[in-house]
């Protein structure tokens, strides 16, 4: 009989906590009976929740009052102590009392939890924020998404590995071409710290890996490349614009097909491909950012996500466990 995956879940994380948190749990458990769910936070709560609808022998409620709320600075949440649910759960991981910890909460709190508590993998100097983008093709791997404002040329390196190893960890049977994000494709633009990578990535061959030089902004899409680097002011830019993007497009293409009589009726006989479509959009299919280049890996869920976001992300938490991603950094790194 195989072991069960150890997931510690912060459950007072986020809007609508811990209801949306557990349906989230109950909507996975029913497709996924080899997980087990550490869940920390109210107790009470937590129970007239999750009311019978996941298995016994699958979870475990650890009580939990104290919590992280969304407007603490990532200070206050540490000074906060030791018996917020976010940080217990992350130190059932430090303890190997989990493999993987999941949080919809404060996002600058788990970073520096984190951090706190959990070591650097050897060789990396600095985490990464990584998520998951749709591509014409498939998905992308997207880092570093804010958690490091200014980065060398050997973390823009790390961010490869650990990018490439995410992917790889994710998708197995495929080999991900990496990039750097910049203002062009030619070799001799950029500045001083990209034009250094490049040249890292073009003298270091891995196995694991492709580099494809550079993507600018408008290639983000195309899925040509799976893997996109840059440091993390760009790389929040860059989201934050995709983000609103995405959003401009589907409220605009809601008011063009319900503001006149032809548009409604043009709906209705495109009703299916308007489905894909709004299917295609939908952040929660791609819910879970992942805070790598620690020795244990923690999952970032939306604050705002619906249960079905969440259940998404306890989804990538799986695949990055029984895809052995620290052990593929370590191994390329």
């Amino acid at each position: 009989m195989t072991s069960l995956i150890k997931i510690a879940v912060d459950a007072m994380g986020g809007d609508n906590s811990p209801d949306k948190i557990i349906k989230g749990i109950i909507n996975h458990h029913k497709n996924n009976k080899d997980i087990f769910y550490k869940i920390f936070g109210d107790e009470e709560k937590i129970i007239n929740c999750i009311d019978n609808k996941v298995d016994k022998k699958n979870y475990q409620i650890i009580n939990t009052l104290n919590k992280v709320s969304s407007d603490d600075s990532p200070l206050e949440a540490a000074k906060k102590g030791k018996d917020t649910s976010m940080w217990l759960a992350i130190e059932s991981v430090k303890n190997k009392d989990t493999d993987i910890v999941i949080s919809a909460g404060n996002t600058g709190a788990l970073l520096v939890i984190s951090k706190l508590n959990l070591k650097m993998i050897d060789n990396i100097d600095k985490p990464a924020l990584s998520a998951l983008w749709p591509n014409k093709k498939g998905m992308s791997v997207v880092l570093d998404l804010g958690a490091n404002i200014e980065c060398s040329s050997k973390n823009l390196f790390d961010f490869s590995v650990m990018g490439a190893s995410l992917y790889k960890s994710l998708y197995p049977q495929e080999t991900p071409n990496v990039a750097l994000l910049n203002i062009g494709s030619e070799e001799l633009k950029g500045n001083e710290t990209i034009k250094e990578t490049y040249k890292k990535l073009n003298e270091n061959k891995l196995e694991d890996f492709n580099f494809a030089g550079y993507i600018e902004g408008n290639e983000l899409m195309n899925g040509k490349v799976n893997v996109i680097v840059s440091d993390g002011f760009t790389g929040n830019v860059a989201l934050k614009t995709a983000e609103g993007t995405a959003n401009f497009i589907t409220e605009e293409l809601k008011k063009a097909l319900n503001g006149t009589f032809m548009g409604k009726f043009s709906s209705l006989l495109n009703i299916s491909n308007l489905k894909k479509f709004k299917k295609r959009l939908d952040p929660r299919l791609y819910n879970g950012a992942i805070f790598i280049g620690l020795d244990s890996p923690v999952v970032k869920s939306h604050g705002g996500t619906d249960y079905i976001g969440f259940s998404n992300s306890l989804d990538v938490c799986c695949r990055i466990i029984k895809g052995n991603l620290i052990e593929k950094i370590k191994k390329n790194i």
